[in-house]
């Protein structure tokens, strides 16, 4: 179902640059002010293939310095093309938001772009049209792909994981460069070919795929593949067909499903007899908090038991962490929307409109949630547990998608590693 194939990459020299100094994080977690920082540092760092300089000039720009840029460096030696084509690992060593070191190994791969009617890449967020608009611009001048789509494959029992670790042997593996971003994750990076790869893509094939991150940039595809095929007057493969895609097991230890808590911002903090009113059947705890910096450890302690239930704990700077728990079995319903339909609206008056105009915030860790509060940007914080690999896979295989903002995968997938361009076909 899943159609994966090897590419000849295009990369930056090790030779040429320090790849420490070009990778970036995704395009659409960059925030405005940041994004001089990244052309200062590293006159050939990737920004250049993602961004403008200016947010301003977003609207006007075709992008079509994109396409000389990528020309240039390419004569300059700066980047270079892979003689053979290969799937890429790539292992990221990181830290944890509870401080446990771990690792991750997913492979980059041109993948065959499906309808999400053909049920193979399902989604499992909504998307916009001005970001499609934009990444079409640059698609249509760069005629490469230029950052990955993020997909979470199901892999229970670990069986690609010994083809994954073994491109970075140290005597028989095919390592292509390292890696390491400002938050401190290490990446490493080596080529996979031959039978690992074959037995890659036969795994894949038998198997759909979920999109943690990058639904603009797939359906931008999309609409790139479709321009393509109308203007060659036919459907016979082109290089428009396929995108630059990374895969991760959502089962692997390394994988981790974040959650993402919620600040309420304005109105009047809910006392205990509030709660109590406005949420019949919930139990609730009352924890005290010494300082702010015990609240990740509070909600290990007394939020992380209780998954697999309805439960949150809120927050609303007074020095008590008050957990809220039903007894009842979740069965196939979402925290997430438990959440929005039976706390937010009944105690806070919110209402999905008052939620998309901005009446929640969403914070992706509990420290900046906490401090939220605590410096007026909000008055109570509600943290969550995260979702499990298994919700994400049962909603997106039932056609539906996710509530907003309902997980954060990390670690993310950095731009600048490998590159696929349409200039020739991947084999």
């Amino acid at each position: 179902m899943t159609v994966v194939r090897p590419f000849r990459a295009v990369r930056y020299d090790p030779a040429r640059v320090d790849l420490s100094q070009v990778i970036v994080p995704p395009y659409d977690v960059i925030a405005p002010d940041e994004r001089d920082a990244y052309y200062e540092r590293d006159p050939h760092n990737a920004i250049r293939f993602e961004l403008t300089r200016d947010i301003a000039d977003e609207a006007t720009t075709d992008y079509s310095d994109i396409a000389r840029t990528l020309e240039a460096w390419l004569a300059e030696g700066v980047l270079v093309r892979d003689e053979a084509p290969a799937l890429y690992a790539m292992r990221q060593r990181f830290r944890a938001p509870s401080g446990e070191r771990l690792a991750r190994t997913g492979f980059f791969a041109s993948l065959g772009l499906a309808d999400y009617s053909e049920r193979v890449v399902l989604p499992h967020e909504r998307t916009l049209a001005g970001p499609k608009a934009d990444r079409l611009k640059l698609l249509r001048a760069a005629r490469a792909n230029l950052s990955s789509v993020f997909l979470l494959y199901e892999d229970r029992t670990q069986l690609l994981a010994a083809d994954l670790e073994r491109a970075f042997d140290a005597e028989k593996g095919e390592r292509l460069g390292e890696a390491r971003d400002d938050a401190g994750v290490e990446y490493e990076l080596a080529a996979v070919r031959g039978e690992a790869g074959q037995r890659i893509a036969a795994f894949l094939a038998d198997r759909q795929v979920v999109i943690a991150d990058g639904h603009h940039r797939y359906e931008t595809a999309l609409a790139y593949r479709d321009e393509m095929r109308a203007q060659a007057g036919h459907t016979a493969p082109l290089p428009s067909d396929f995108t630059l895609a990374y895969f991760a097991n959502a089962y692997a230890p390394g994988s981790l499903l974040l959650p993402i808590h919620r600040v309420i911002r304005e109105g009047p903090a809910p006392d205990d007899a509030r709660w109590a009113e406005r949420l019949p059947g919930w139990r609730m705890q009352r924890v005290p908090i010494p300082d702010e910096g015990a609240i990740p450890e509070l909600l290990d302690r007394h939020l992380a038991p209780l998954s697999g239930r309805a439960a949150f704990a809120a927050d609303d700077a007074s020095g008590t962490l008050r957990i809220f728990v039903r007894d009842a079995p979740l069965g196939g319903e979402l925290v997430v929307r438990i959440l929005e339909s039976e706390v937010i609206a009944p105690v806070f008056g919110l209402d999905p409109a008052a939620i998309r105009a901005g009446a929640v915030d969403f914070p992706k860790s509990a420290a900046r949630a906490a401090q939220a509060v605590r410096t007026g940007d909000g008055r109570v914080a509600l943290y969550l547990n995260p979702l499990a690999p298994d919700d994400v896979f049962r909603v997106t295989g039932a056609g539906e998608v996710m509530p907003q903002k309902s997980t954060f995968f990390y670690p993310k997938v950095p731009s600048g590693l490998v590159f696929r361009t349409h200039a020739e076909p991947d084999a």
